[in-house]
């Protein structure tokens, strides 16, 4: 079974999700212990040592990532749960955390459980966490480190190494300014949404570049020509958005 500890600050959020769990995974779970506040979560567990944690993030005094500073080492999964707060939901996905949106659906549910039961238990746990606690100390402009879920595990990459991203199916190949490219094993739209805003734009249904590598655009043959050489197609709705960035950005 499954040891997880539930922290939230809500009794019927607390319950709600006990049952869920307890009805979409049955004989699966243990959860030792219900906590309404960061520091009883940190009570239990240092107390019950739980493989996994589910954590409100706004909570009362202090809020679910104050949690982590507590912990030398975090040998413990969390899935964040969340009614809102869009910045902390582009930090969790730039960390390659997993976090359900209140209230929480039970396929998204089920579809978390089925990813950490996956993972490699105990690895990349520290790693993710001070990540993410890095994206939440810096603003969109300074972001360094992105996680990306790959077959083996996470890569982290400069975003700053990134050239351009590329749609691969249900997959996206990263192409790093050394040459490097890694597969992600999410779409291009998912990737979009947690690198910088101010640096990447989509140009074609297949790419996102970094406007700091594009040395020239062809207007006739509506190609950007990047510093490697390559050059990639920009579609004819997306060219008007490009050429201003490319402006905006230089």
């Amino acid at each position: 079974m499954i040891k997880a500890v539930i922290i939230d600050d809500e009794i019927n959020a607390q319950n709600l999700l006990e049952k869920t769990l307890n009805r979409s995974f049955p004989n699966r779970f243990n959860i030792v212990e219900k906590c309404n506040s960061v520091d009883a979560g940190v009570r239990a567990i240092k107390e019950y040592e739980p493989e996994l944690v589910f954590l409100d993030i706004q909570m009362p005094e202090k809020n679910g990532f104050e949690l982590f500073r507590y912990f030398d080492v975090v040998n413990f999964e969390v899935i964040f749960t969340t009614a809102y707060n869009q910045f902390a939901i582009k930090a969790i996905k730039r960390s390659a955390l997993d976090y359900l949106l209140k209230p929480i659906n039970t396929l998204e549910l089920s579809e978390a459980v089925k990813k950490f039961e996956n993972k490699n238990k105990g690895s990349f746990a520290q790693k993710r966490l001070t990540l993410l606690l890095e994206n939440l100390n810096v603003n969109d402009q300074q972001v360094n480190k992105i996680a990306f879920p790959t077959v083996e595990g996470f890569e982290l990459i400069h975003s700053n190494q990134i050239l351009y991203c590329k749609a691969e199916s249900n997959y996206c190949s990263i192409k790093r300014i050394d040459g490097y490219t890694k597969m992600a094993t999410k779409t291009l739209k998912y990737v979009e949404e947690v690198l910088p805003e101010n640096s990447f734009l989509r140009i074609h249904k297949t790419y996102v570049i970094n406007l700091n590598y594009v040395v020239r655009y062809h207007k006739a043959n509506k190609e950007v020509e990047l510093t490697n050489g390559e050059k990639l197609p920009v579609s004819f709705r997306k060219e008007e958005e490009f050429i201003h960035a490319l402006i905006q950005n230089h």
